[in-house]
């Protein structure tokens, strides 16, 4: 680093932009985050952090991209080049007086000469949340394994990305526990499906039909096609193993559920959705962990019981887009148990496809008390595993056919 005097010390997590603000703050440069002589005094807007007027004139003070905020100044609006972010300074500043009488709309005045510091905290906390989300959509864009984009939406609060969250793309087995046994045989199809397909070797059906929609029963297992099958990779058999088709919406719900997914394309039914994925445990260690959840509202464990009760998903730390799909009473989707490169019974992949024609727009849901094909209700407790009694969390669905609890 050119024009480092002495010990100087970054943090290894900090961004891009923390450091190059750490830069030019100590007259820094360095070439590997951006940080040359040639910009060095470059000043680009970030995002304007309140307003003013003086002697007529109209003033914003911009917070200036990776320059501390010690660095703010007071700019005349005919100087700035930033339509968009003047758009949503606008907007954050009306969004926060409409709220401020609980939700009664009220009068914006155009002409005030300075606004109250709770707006000007408002909009700047608006203005680092929009930045803060628009980094965690290109970190989960960079981090899937699938063609369709992940967007991430929240105008309801000022909630950010969750801090403990890491976005894996398949099942992260604890130590001791192996998710791939091994297998080293596929079918010898060049057309699947045919007299020795996967499926069929496995003593079940094909479970996609031509359309490469769904067409077994809850309950049935899939299988599907593995790495070692001679046919290739537009298989009518190799559906799920290759990650959700639709372009999906992360957004901030209104009622309290949190954060939710909802589809920006429409799903026809039958249709496969996404994986549940996440870390891979014990049922012991699942009970464990179920008590913490437990106390803190959360629910992301799901048990692999299509032949024991061995192992359990949890999504809770490591998952993809299915750890914020919400549950519902009356779902849009439905699980079923998929094998594909592991054919241990314990551990089956979890896979959820449409019910029904879902709408662009439209939230996605699936029922967390599923389990194959048996649907337990709220008084069947018993049919439960010990991770599931513990203490019931109020469901919040809205559905006509809500049980009251999601557990």
């Amino acid at each position: 680093m050119e024009g480092w005097r002495g010990a100087w010390y970054v943090p290894c997590l900090a961004s891009l932009e923390t450091l190059q603000e750490l830069c030019r703050k100590e007259n820094l440069r360095c070439k590997s985050i951006g940080i040359t002589n040639r910009n060095l005094k470059s000043y680009e807007v970030e995002y304007l952090c309140d307003y003013k007027v003086e002697e007529g004139t109209e003033y914003y003070l911009v917070k200036w991209k990776g320059w501390p905020e010690s660095s703010n100044t007071w700019e005349p609006q005919k100087n700035l080049k930033c339509p968009l972010l003047l758009q949503n300074f606008l907007s954050d500043k009306n969004e926060y007086l409409s709220r401020v009488r609980e939700g009664k709309a009220l009068k914006v005045r155009n002409h005030v000469k300075a606004l109250k510091p709770a707006v000007a905290d408002y909009i700047v906390k608006k203005a680092k949340q929009r930045i803060a989300l628009q980094r965690w959509k290109e970190e989960l864009n960079r981090k899937k394994n699938h063609k369709a984009m992940i967007l991430v939406e929240n105008t309801v609060d000022l909630e950010g990305p969750p801090l403990d969250f890491y976005y894996i793309n398949e099942y992260k087995p604890a130590p001791g526990i192996n998710v791939i046994n091994g297998i080293t045989t596929g079918c010898e199809c060049t057309d699947c499906p045919a007299e020795k397909c996967c499926p069929k070797e496995a003593g079940f059906i094909l479970a996609y039909n031509k359309q490469k929609k769904l067409k077994i029963q809850p309950g049935l297992p899939i299988y599907e096609c593995n790495s070692f099958c001679r046919c290739g990779p537009d298989c009518p058999n190799r559906i799920v193993q290759k990650g959700t088709p639709y372009s999906l919406c992360i957004f901030r719900t209104n009622n309290g559920r949190g954060w939710g997914v909802k589809t920006l394309q429409t799903i026809k039914t039958n249709s496969f959705v996404m994986e549940y994925v996440g870390e891979v445990i014990t049922s012991e260690e699942a009970e464990r962990r179920g008590q913490l959840y437990d106390n803190q509202g959360n629910t992301y464990l799901f048990d692999l019981d299509y032949d024991s009760d061995e192992f359990t998903v949890d999504a809770a730390r490591y998952g993809n887009v299915s750890h914020f799909v919400n549950h519902s009473c009356d779902p849009n989707l439905q699980v079923f148990n998929v094998f594909i490169d592991n054919l241990d019974l314990r551990l089956p992949r979890i896979a959820l496809f449409s019910t029904r024609t879902i709408k662009a727009g439209e939230e996605l849901t699936f029922d967390y008390q599923m389990k194959g094909s048996i649907d337990l209700t709220s008084d069947s407790a018993d049919g439960l595993s010990p991770s599931r009694k513990r203490i019931r969390t109020v469901c919040k669905c809205g559905a006509v056919c809500c049980r009251g609890y999601l557990n």
